[in-house]
C-alpha cells in the first residue's frame, strides 16, 4: 500500500481533504513523532515524551471479588456509536472520562476494521484505561481476530479511509501499528483471555477440541499469542501452532457456541475444565446482548459494527444484565 508521492487529480484532492485521521505516534530513538491528518493535510510534530507511555508490560489476567463489570465487543471502527453506548450506560461522562468507578470494562475484541474511526477508539479505550486505574477500576481490551489479523499484515477488511491515510503518511497500514508506535506497543501487551470472577471473557470462545490439545492456563496462552504476533504464519502453520491458536477451533475464531450443535454437557465439561460457571464472547453478531445455555454462555456482538444500535452486558454482584443504546436494563433469568 505504500506508494511514492505524486500530483494528485482535482478529484483525488476532493476526496482528500475530507480525510482527518491520527495522532498516530511513532517513537523514534528517545524522541515521540507525531503526526495526524486534517482536511487531507498532515502534520508532524515532535511531542513531550511525558505524554505517552513507551513501554508496556502485561496487565494482571484473573481478578476476584469484581463487584460491576460491563462488556461489549466488535467496535469495529463505530467510534460515535461506542461513545453513545458507553455515555448512556454511565461508564464514561459527557467528556468521555472514565465515571465507571472501580467497576471493569471489557472490550472482547475487534476495535480494528471494517469502519473508519478504529484509531480514535484505540485512543479512547488507552485514555480510559490509565483513568479506570486511578479510581480503583480497570479496563481490558482483548485481542480478537481482526486485531490479529491487521497485526500480521492481513488488511482485508480494511475501511477504504485508510488507505488514504496510508497514502498520506506513505507507511503501509501495520506499520501505523507496529513496534515503533505507542499504540503498537501498547496492543502488543494485551491479553486474548481473561477471568473475572468466575467469568471467562474471550473473544471467540474455548472449544472442546482447544481444551483436548491445550493444558488451559490463561497466563500461559496469553504469552504465547503475544509472541505469535512478531511469528511468520508459515512458520506457525509448519509447526501446527496457527491451527490450534488461530483455526477455527481457536480462542479468537470459534463460533461453535452458536453454529456448533453443542449440547448442555459441552458446555458444562467446557466450564469444568476452565474452572470457570460463565463464558463471555464476541465475534457472533447479534442484534442485542444474548444468553445461551441457561445464561452459562453470553453473546456480547450486539452488532455495532453496522454503526446503528448496540448494547453492553452488565454484571453486578453475579447477576447478568443485558443494557441497552439507551441505558435501560433487562436481567437474564435468576441465575
Amino acid at each position: 500500500m505504500k506508494v511514492s508521492s505524486q500530483d494528485l487529480s482535482k478529484q483525488e484532492n476532493i476526496l482528500y481533504s475530507s480525510i482527518n485521521d491520527g495522532p498516530y505516534v511513532f517513537i523514534e530513538s528517545n524522541k515521540l513523532i507525531q503526526k495526524t491528518i486534517v482536511s487531507g493535510k498532515v502534520f508532524t510534530d515532535t511531542i513531550n515524551t511525558s505524554l505517552y507511555n513507551t513501554s508496556f508490560s502485561p496487565n494482571k489476567e484473573i481478578y476476584k471479588n469484581v463487584r460491576k463489570i460491563a462488556a461489549l465487543s466488535d467496535i469495529h471502527g463505530q467510534y460515535d456509536l461506542a461513545v453513545e453506548i458507553l455515555k448512556n450506560n454511565k461508564i464514561i461522562d459527557k467528556n468521555l472520562n472514565w465515571c465507571f468507578g472501580t467497576g471493569h470494562l471489557v472490550v472482547v475484541g475487534d476495535i480494528f476494521d471494517r469502519g473508519d474511526k478504529v484509531n480514535e477508539m484505540l485512543l479512547l479505550v488507552y485514555k480510559l484505561e490509565q483513568e479506570a486505574k486511578r479510581k480503583g477500576g480497570r479496563v481490558h481490551l482483548l485481542l480478537g481476530n481482526h486485531e490479529y489479523m491487521v497485526l500480521h499484515k492481513d488488511l482485508r477488511y480494511l475501511n477504504n479511509k485508510y488507505k488514504i491515510t496510508c497514502r498520506l503518511l506513505n507507511v503501509d497500514y501495520d506499520e501505523l501499528y507496529g513496534k515503533q508506535t505507542v499504540l503498537g506497543r501498547w496492543l502488543r501487551s494485551k491479553p486474548t483471555i481473561i477471568k473475572l470472577n468466575n467469568t471467562i471473557f474471550v473473544h471467540g470462545g474455548i472449544s472442546k477440541e482447544f481444551l483436548s490439545q491445550n493444558d488451559f492456563n490463561i497466563e500461559t496462552i496469553n504469552n504465547l499469542m503475544r509472541a505469535s504476533i512478531e511469528r511468520d504464519k508459515t512458520e506457525m502453520r509448519s509447526s501446527g501452532f496457527y491451527e490450534t491458536f488461530y483455526g477455527g477451533n481457536g480462542l479468537i475464531w470459534y463460533r461453535g457456541y452458536f453454529y456448533g450443535g453443542l449440547d448442555d454437557m459441552d458446555i458444562s465439561q467446557i466450564l469444568n475444565i476452565t474452572k470457570s460457571e460463565h463464558i463471555v464472547v464476541g465475534h457472533c453478531s447479534n442484534d442485542r446482548v444474548v444468553s445461551l445455555f441457561d445464561n452459562k454462555i453470553f453473546g456480547v456482538d450486539s452488532s455495532i459494527k453496522k454503526g446503528k444500535y448496540g448494547e453492553l452486558l452488565f454484571v453486578k454482584n453475579d447477576k447478568y444484565y443485558r443494557k441497552t443504546l439507551k441505558g435501560t436494563k433487562e436481567r437474564f433469568g435468576n441465575k
